[in-house]
């Protein structure tokens, strides 16, 4: 048990902090489903490219563009999502990240976005890439993102 203990430190002391903000285009696609229950209650599944506007670095190199696939419930005036992005960094490899979060609405638009993300992966450098953070948005298609990652030894 003391084992354990002694390597928490270990473990919390090697993730790297980061921070930086993303542009996004509107989604394209984007396809929604009414359910037909009540008003303004429906499912839709979306695509967005975004590029970095400040951009973070892992690895030893700079985050440049992602391309995030997601899904919302939307329920009067505010959705679930939960989606899986892919991001391109300037070496060409990627990171794979899986998130959650929720949206407000007010007369259909979009007025505020966060939820929390987790790296799960990715490829070169960043495979076996892991951490975790949290992304918000003030319902434009610009979010600020925090958060720390580890990369395998």
């Amino acid at each position: 048990m003391s084992l354990l203990l002694l390597a928490l430190p270990v473990v919390a002391g090697s993730q790297t902090r980061i921070s930086g903000t993303t542009q996004c285009t509107k989604p394209d696609p984007q396809h929604m489903i009414q359910v037909g229950d009540r008003p303004n209650h429906a499912f839709s599944i979306s695509q967005q490219k975004c590029t970095w506007i400040k951009s973070f670095e892992m690895g030893g190199t700079e985050a440049k563009e992602e391309i995030s696939t997601f899904f919302s419930e939307i329920s009067g005036d505010s959705a679930r999502d939960q989606g899986f992005a892919v991001g391109t960094m300037a070496n060409g490899d990627n990171y794979h990240v899986r998130w959650e979060g929720t949206t407000t609405f007010k007369d259909g638009v979009p007025q505020s976005i966060e939820g929390k993300f987790r790296f799960v992966g990715g490829t070169g450098r960043l495979k076996g890439l892991s951490g975790q953070g949290t992304y918000k948005g003030n319902g434009t298609t610009t979010f600020d993102i925090e958060g720390e990652y580890q990369l395998p030894n």
